[in-house]
């Protein structure tokens, strides 16, 4: 189905739907809140028992919005007819779960894994030398981290934001996560990644999710991008990551010794290049679920053939992700009925923060999607609208897209209860703000 008609799907629901759409929307988010109070309950219940596994599933993040927009199908079948849920159900474009799901499951494969990382070092030990030559020192490991947060992020741009943060992630995972003990460095960590994230795929025009929501329907090519947000996302990534390098420079310092790693068989450059033609495949053929899934079916094939080279795929981590934003779309197509009013309301400063402000409680591509939809937009209003949108990216699990992916990935360094949805807004909070002074004031 093609977004047009999913919005003309949306539109004819009843407006008694839409208001109840809204209610399940609202609680959908308030359970985010509530992950680690289900997960404490869990806890007082024998292990196996019914009860410690239903807490337990209500305590994970990438379950919610799939579970709640299960119970708003559920109400359309009753309150309209079956046969009308199927078809709202239908109407919704799925493509973007589909696309996290698979680039999150083929990015996170060993040979890629290894020469990103490989790619990530080079850089690092580089600009260790020349820091070295300037009379200035610095350890492996703080140089690791700034070029993982800086140049990471930025590479989303070229092979989209899904797969930045699936790399980024499963290296921080490794290279800090795994190694520290300090809660307040891994929130630091977290909030830093996905604000980074979701400003570091402006570079071009198809590689954010709420940038590909407007870069047809409003003209934006990628050299736009770069022009008028590229390079203010690549300073905010570059002053954001110096500063929690600095913050926290004691804690990188005292870092625990690296585990040794199971030694493995590094895999041949031809199948490195296989793994690299798959994920530029991926990514050329992002709007065509038909076209990436096949090749994704084909992806599996070869790592069964060739897995003496491989570990095992994260296909439980990506379709927990995959179900979550499908959720998300689910529940967010009827918010229409108030996000788009506002949105044609305010213009200038207003629209920017309250787009960066919304972005937390909405995904931002339904947001600039939405935006998209407005008559008569300035040119000025939509450059607050997307640049808001991005700078919110990193606010809230479910703020931007690749979240989730990161989320899945780094939820168990967190211990029993996981990630602090209330801690993760505090921790984004600087780096939003330094990513919202280089969008409005450059």
């Amino acid at each position: 189905m093609t977004s047009e008609l999913a919005s003309q799907t949306t539109a004819a629901l009843p407006q008694v739907v839409q208001y109840v759409s809204t209610a399940i929307f609202g609680l959908a988010i308030l359970h985010t809140f509530c992950v680690s109070q289900f997960a404490a309950l869990a806890h007082r219940y024998p292990e196996g028992s019914v009860q410690e596994n239903l807490f337990h599933l209500l305590s994970e993040v990438e379950v919610v919005f799939g579970l709640w927009a299960g119970i708003f199908a559920a109400f359309l079948a009753v309150s309209m007819t079956p046969q009308s849920a199927v078809d709202y159900l239908e109407s919704r474009n799925y493509t973007e779960p589909l696309f996290v799901f698979v680039i999150m499951t083929v990015c996170a494969t060993k040979p890629i894994l290894d020469v990103v990382g490989s790619f990530m070092a080079g850089i690092a030990s580089g600009a260790k030398s020349v820091l070295k030559l300037t009379g200035l020192s610095v350890s492996k490991d703080m140089s690791e981290f700034v070029v993982i947060m800086i140049v990471g992020p930025l590479l989303g741009s070229l092979i989209t934001e899904p797969a930045a943060m699936t790399v980024c992630a499963l290296m921080l995972l490794t290279k800090f996560f795994s190694r520290t003990d300090d809660i307040s460095f891994k929130y630091a960590m977290l909030g830093l990644l996905f604000v980074n994230i979701s400003i570091g795929g402006t570079l071009t025009s198809f590689a954010a999710p709420p940038v590909l929501m407007v870069a047809q329907a409003w003209k934006w090519d990628s050299l736009f991008m770069l022009q008028n947000f590229g390079w203010k996302a690549a300073l905010a990534c570059a002053v954001s990551t110096l500063i929690v390098a600095y913050q926290f420079r004691k804690s990188i310092g005292g870092l625990k010794p690296a585990a040794n790693s199971k030694s493995s068989v590094a895999a041949p450059m031809w199948l490195t290049l296989i793994h690299f033609a798959f994920v530029g495949l991926i990514v050329v053929t992002a709007h065509y679920p038909a076209v990436f899934i096949g090749a994704f079916l084909f992806f599996i094939g070869v790592t069964v053939v060739t897995k003496e080279y491989q570990t095992s795929l994260k296909l439980n981590e990506g379709l927990l992700v995959g179900f979550f934003l499908a959720g998300l779309v689910v529940l967010g197509g009827p918010q229409g009925w108030w996000l788009e009013p506002l949105l044609a309301m305010v213009d200038g400063l207003p629209l920017f923060l309250g787009a960066a402000g919304l972005t937390a409680l909405t995904d931002n591509a339904a947001l600039t999607y939405l935006g998209s939809l407005v008559p008569n937009l300035s040119d000025a209003s939509k450059y607050a609208l997307v640049a808001g949108a991005v700078t919110g990216g990193g606010l809230t699990v479910i703020a931007n897209a690749p979240n989730p992916a990161g989320y899945g990935i780094l939820n168990a360094s967190f211990g029993e209860n996981g990630i602090s949805p209330a801690k993760l807004f505090v921790s984004a909070l600087i780096p939003t703000a330094i990513a919202a002074a280089a969008y409005w004031l450059l």
